[in-house]
């Protein structure tokens, strides 16, 4: 009889329910777009404690460019144009803003493609958890095109693989956001041409190879399009500043230094001086033995005597072109030094320290009202302190650098070639910038550091518990059955 009784009252007693939020899934349209918005002060979480938008070194260079009109060969002036045209002028809230606004609707396209059963709770919990494990907020809002290097791979690996999950509008938008995030440095022209360059290698590999892999063909008409945006709006940029057209004049002079700081030009000179009447000559024995002393170290340095950025570019390529030729292989054995080095070396916080004393006179000239807030930022004040962050930085970008070849490999090993594709892209994005930075300016941490994110992000949302819209269904599926 008490069996019978509690049948009874559990059926004409309702169950106390656990509060659960709502399952609202990143795939609908309105939660996509709130994704975007939510996910913005999670990037600005590092600027909103310090008081003010991180500040680099090239800030005071790309202000004095764009809101200055003052073109500066070194620098890119898309990304200089940006600034003004973000609101940089009336404050430097708006490009901070503008830059996590584009890095958030990247990282919710990705995870949309990947995951579109994931819930916006799920969303911000991983991007929160980024945040904390990489340096991503430290670019995110850093008034410097560093941001937008890792936004590259992403893009075109969903213009390759995810195309039809993107749709128009939203392959449009990407495409803008991935042909600014191009052009916004010489550097990284150099990491979007190797990857379109392999994403076409795999379009146009046999037949045979790919259904043995059991791969899809990448779509590489938006990649392709993207680089030539990128390339068509710094040519233009360049010439609304010279009236002349071209690409880059500096990176002969980047190159030049790496070699010397690898001590592969002071053999040349040693070889051909004085007859080559190089002007670096007057200077044999005597240079600098790192390239950032070479760059940016007037007082000890000969470059801006022998005319810097202007019009050190045509000995500088000689130069470079000299050495290529008399020791290909010290170069390649340094090239390959350089770019393993660069691979591993991605502390946080590299070149983040009090800028005072470097941009006190830009910050005056360009945003005077701007400069009371700039002085009593915790970075001018000297109160940060990194160790405590790569004590958690440096291990996690480890393993998740581990965990993506794990997952490469076990694929590989599987047969299971497609679930590898977004490992095997992202490594390969990791490789070619080390490559690029590693060659043309020499390992830094911030390179590297500023794309470590990636893997995080790729391995959070691989072993992402499923979604609550796909447990709910199975949930709805057990209460129907029973």
């Amino acid at each position: 009889m008490s069996e019978i009784g509690s049948s009874v009252v559990d059926r004409v007693s309702p169950r106390p329910h656990r509060f659960v939020l709502p399952a609202v899934l990143i795939s609908i349209p309105l939660v996509e777009a709130l994704s975007v918005l939510l996910l913005c002060p999670i990037l600005l979480a590092v600027a909103l404690w310090n008081g003010f938008p991180i500040i680099f070194y090239d800030t005071g260079a790309y202000m004095l460019q764009g809101l200055g009109h003052v073109f500066l060969v070194e620098r890119s002036p898309v990304y200089s144009l940006f600034l003004e045209a973000s609101g940089g002028r009336a404050s430097l809230w708006l490009v901070a803003i503008s830059q996590c606004a584009m890095t958030a609707f990247v990282i919710t396209q990705f995870a949309r493609a990947l995951r579109p059963s994931l819930s916006l709770w799920s969303l911000l919990a991983i991007v929160t958890f980024v945040s904390i494990a990489s340096g991503l907020p430290w670019y995110a809002a850093q008034i410097e095109p560093d941001c937008f290097v890792a936004l590259i791979p992403l893009g075109l690996y969903l213009f390759a693989f995810h195309g039809c999950a993107l749709g128009q509008v939203r392959a449009f938008m990407l495409l803008l956001v991935v042909a600014f995030a191009t052009a916004s440095h010489p550097s990284h022209f150099g990491l979007s041409a190797g990857l379109v360059a392999a994403l076409l290698l795999m379009r146009f590999a046999p037949k045979s190879w790919i259904e043995r892999h059991a791969l899809p063909r990448p779509r590489t008409g938006l990649a392709i399009a993207s680089l030539i945006i990128a390339v068509s709006s710094l040519v233009a940029c360049n010439y609304y500043y010279t009236d002349q057209l071209f690409l880059s004049r500096s990176g002969a002079i980047f190159l030049e230094a790496r070699l010397m700081g690898d001590g592969l030009i002071e053999p040349v000179l040693d070889a051909t001086c004085p007859h080559s009447h190089y002007k670096l000559c007057a200077y044999r024995g005597r240079l600098p033995t790192r390239a950032d002393t070479w760059l940016w170290e007037p007082w000890v340095s000969p470059f801006q005597k022998l005319g810097g950025f202007e019009k050190g570019g045509p000995e500088a390529a000689e130069v470079v072109a000299e050495s290529l030729k008399r020791y290909p292989m010290r170069n390649a054995l340094m090239a390959l030094k350089d770019t393993a080095l660069q691979f591993i070396w991605f502390q946080t916080g590299d070149g983040i320290v009090p800028q005072e004393w470097v941009l006190n006179r830009e910050f005056k000239l360009a945003i005077p009202q701007q400069l009371s807030d700039y002085d009593h930022a915790y970075q001018q004040e000297g109160a940060i302190w990194f160790l405590p962050v790569n004590i958690v930085h440096v291990p996690i970008a480890f393993i998740a650098l581990g965990a993506l070849g794990l997952l490469l490999t076990n694929a590989a090993r599987r047969g299971e070639w497609r679930n590898g594709l977004m490992p095997a892209f992202i490594l390969l994005a990791l490789a070619a910038n080390a490559f690029v930075c590693g060659v043309f300016s020499g390992p830094h941490g911030r390179y590297q550091s500023r794309m470590m994110w990636l893997p995080t992000l790729g391995v959070v949302l691989i072993v992402w518990p499923k979604g609550e819209g796909e447990v709910l269904a199975r949930r709805a599926i057990r209460d129907g059955g029973a």
